[in-house]
């Protein structure tokens, strides 16, 4: 893979200490921020909306980060943005690259003997901090080297929120301790994004304790409860809610499945439609081929309306295909502009080499 302009995107790692202030303000906001993944390269992508229905990658389905220039395993899946109210952007990715025998990073199917950590067996995630959507710090973040204790099995599907309580960064994510079943944790990372500061802690207790549970997904609720959308190994694999008044536990246990999928789905995340008291479940399809998105729309979160898959329903994608395990922010008009604005330019430059 080419990385010579994506490369001249990252910078070396550095301290920008997160400041508690006032956000964004909605008013503000214009645009809609994809962040994916793609499984032929394990990297990261981009693209943006001006409606919220219809996505164009802002690299013409090309990575804006790629996975073997950050990744301890060569390759990233599983990206989650989050815009802070410090002024910067934060991804969280796993490091993970499950293709790395085949391209010839490894000579093992796994980072780790499979028959002592199963499927997968990553140790942790990348972490990157942005102010511009384009220049960015990244830290590689071993679990396993940090917490020997936990026998960190597998590490997936971070996801970031700030706690307003805890004046911090909460990661939250999938984790299996050795050969155990996958569950949901929690952590806080510290002030400059590059590590955690507290030890991994249940995030949900599951009332069947003989299904695996991954990929949550927490949003804020208008009335100031938290909704966690995640997914339940069962048959088919779905999506369930909980919900709870703070962020980081409590969560109460919902029976009911809100997908549309008659097959498995995982990779829940929930935006909100600017300007609107209308928010979108948007969830990784992979039982179809090729795998695609889901979504549905709610008010209440209570009941659901399912828009489809992208370009069979009101959902298109303009020039990518074939993206895996996405998550959305708003961005101002003047931040998808500049964004779109630099990968256009940076790929003219490209082809004039």
């Amino acid at each position: 893979m080419k990385t010579n302009i994506l490369l001249a995107a990252l910078l070396a790692v550095a301290s920008f200490p997160v400041k508690a202030h006032a956000a964004q303000p909605e008013k503000d906001f214009a645009a809609y921020l994809l962040a994916y993944f793609k499984d032929d390269t394990h990297s990261l992508y981009f693209a943006t909306s001006d409606d919220g229905y219809t996505f164009t990658d802002v690299n013409d389905g090309n990575p804006v980060m790629a996975g073997d220039s950050i990744a301890s395993q060569r390759g990233v899946r599983d990206p989650h943005i989050m815009r802070g109210n410090d002024g910067y952007f934060y991804v969280a990715m796993t490091d993970l690259h499950i293709y790395g025998k085949q391209k010839g990073y490894r000579t093992t199917d796994w980072e780790r003997p499979g028959e002592l950590y199963d499927w997968g067996n990553n140790k942790g995630f990348v972490l990157m901090k942005s102010k511009d959507l384009v220049s960015w710090t990244h830290a590689k973040l071993d679990l396993y080297k940090k917490y020997p204790a936990l026998d960190v099995g597998c590490a997936w599907a971070p996801e970031l929120i700030f706690d307003e309580n805890e004046g911090k960064i909460m990661v939250y994510f999938t984790m299996r301790r050795g050969h155990g079943k996958t569950k949901l944790y929690y952590a806080y990372v510290n002030s400059d994004f590059t590590d955690l500061e507290t030890e991994p802690e249940i995030l949900l207790h599951y009332p069947d304790t003989t299904k695996q549970i991954l990929d949550a997904d927490i949003t804020r609720l208008p009335d100031g409860r938290f909704c966690m959308m995640y997914v339940v190994q069962e048959s088919p694999a779905g999506i369930k809610m909980a919900f709870s008044d703070k962020v980081n536990g409590g969560y109460v246990y919902q029976p009911e499945q809100v997908d549309f999928e008659p097959r498995s789905c995982e990779a829940p995340n929930v935006w909100q439609r600017i300007g609107e008291s209308r928010w979108v479940l948007m969830y990784d399809v992979f039982s179809v081929t090729p795998h695609n998105f889901g979504f549905a729309e709610t008010t209440d979160f209570r009941h659901f309306t399912n828009l489809g898959h992208f370009d069979s329903g009101v959902m298109r994608r303009a020039n990518f295909s074939v993206q895996k395990h996405g998550a959305i922010i708003h961005l101002t008009k003047e931040e998808a502009e500049r964004l779109k604005e630099y990968w256009k330019s940076a790929s003219n430059s490209k082809h004039k080499n």
